[in-house]
């Protein structure tokens, strides 16, 4: 097997050296329970309370306003949870894009309004508009942009619409990579995303924002994220972070100019193909494309041997081998598709690579199938 290149970031980032060196050192200082009295627990509470100070300024939120969870997923469940529980005497609806991660589909089940999105997987920000202002709406959820196409949606316009109902925006696709977007009540993320260890997500809540667990309430996190906190891998996401900033305008831009090439000649290469997403108001990092007349899960595979990590199919639900339900609402192919997502380990080589082997092993498969 050729080199590996490792091009599924957006699914897991490879951990950051920054997040690796600080989480050795913390896993000694760090272990105990950051409540309780004694010396070990106070240097435990010190280095949690560094943490979420790194990480609230980084999302642009007060410390107090930041909660800790074990993952992304889970302070999407939590933070819907608490929102829409703070808001049952107004309703019990929550209006949210046909695009968002399944998480939050799963959470808004039967009390949901989906609101879908065009080819490019932008929501329909006047359709928002008007489902929001439907009596009974007790949040609005739309993600900061795509996690398997990288299309941005319009936060700071959606937050406008939405007036007095709650605006949740799952970030974790952006976080690290992108700005963060302005006019939510309540914001999710996950830190392996950036290069932070597995295990760690975010809430941020604006003061003001009513929420209520609906659940025996716990002394850590307010209740949102009850149990013993990870606070050495805290630290490292924090580091992550920190650090993955410092570094985002270089990265964003030699991203972005790859992943436009990789676009370019995938679309010129490999016949009957179909790019998906923004060409422009995205993510830098992220391209998705579908080929006709190919399976998904095939092209994955004859990838992997290559030396390429890829993703395809839904990319929260893929080992489930349904079609992906963001590509669904797009109108667009929903078989034969591959993501590409580079790290900060990415390189151009890597790139070109992909893009001299691709159009080979796409013709291959389709000949094995009589096309």
């Amino acid at each position: 097997m050729s080199e590996r290149a490792y091009l599924d970031a957006a699914s897991a980032e490879p951990m950051h050296p920054a997040a690796r060196e600080m989480l050795l050192s913390a896993v000694d200082s760090g272990w105990a329970d950051p409540v309780r009295l004694h010396h070990e627990g106070r240097t435990a509470r010190l280095l949690l309370d560094n943490a979420r100070a790194v990480l609230a300024q980084a999302v642009g939120v007060r410390p107090d306003e930041l909660y800790l969870t074990t993952s992304g997923t889970a302070a999407i469940e939590v933070g819907l949870a608490a929102l829409t529980a703070a808001r049952r005497r107004v309703g019990t609806t929550v209006v949210h894009s046909a695009v968002e991660h399944s998480a939050v589909l799963h959470s808004a089940g039967d009390a949901g309004v989906e609101i879908g999105v065009d080819i490019r997987g932008q929501v329909d920000q006047e359709a928002f508009a008007h489902a929001v202002r439907e009596p009974g709406v007790a949040v609005a959820a739309v993600q900061s942009a795509n996690h398997e196409v990288g299309t941005r949606q319009p936060i700071a316009a959606i937050a406008q619409d939405c007036n007095d109902v709650p605006l949740f925006v799952d970030a974790s696709a952006s976080i690290g990579h992108d700005p963060v977007p302005t006019g939510w009540s309540m914001l999710a993320a996950s830190a392996h995303k950036w290069g932070g260890p597995a295990g760690v997500g975010l809430l941020a809540v604006r003061k003001g924002t009513r929420i209520a667990p609906p659940w025996p309430m716990d002394q850590r996190e307010d209740g949102l994220s009850p149990g013993f906190p990870d606070v050495p891998n805290a630290l490292a996401a924090a580091a992550a972070l920190q650090a993955r900033l410092s570094e985002a305008d270089e990265l964003n831009k030699q991203h972005r100019t790859w992943i436009d090439e990789l676009r370019h000649r995938i679309a010129t290469d490999v016949p009957d193909v179909e790019v998906v997403g923004d060409p422009d108001d995205r993510l830098p990092h992220i391209l998705t494309f579908s080929c006709l007349y190919v399976d998904g899960e095939a092209l994955v595979t004859a990838l992997d041997a290559e030396g390429f990590a890829v993703s395809s199919g839904s990319a929260c639900t893929s080992s489930t081998l349904r079609p992906s339900h963001v590509l669904a609402a797009m109108g667009v192919l929903t078989h034969g598709n591959v993501r590409v997502s580079l790290s900060r380990e990415t390189s151009h080589e890597d790139v070109q690579r992909f893009s001299a082997v691709l159009p080979g092993i796409v013709q291959r498969i389709r000949a094995e199938v009589g096309m």
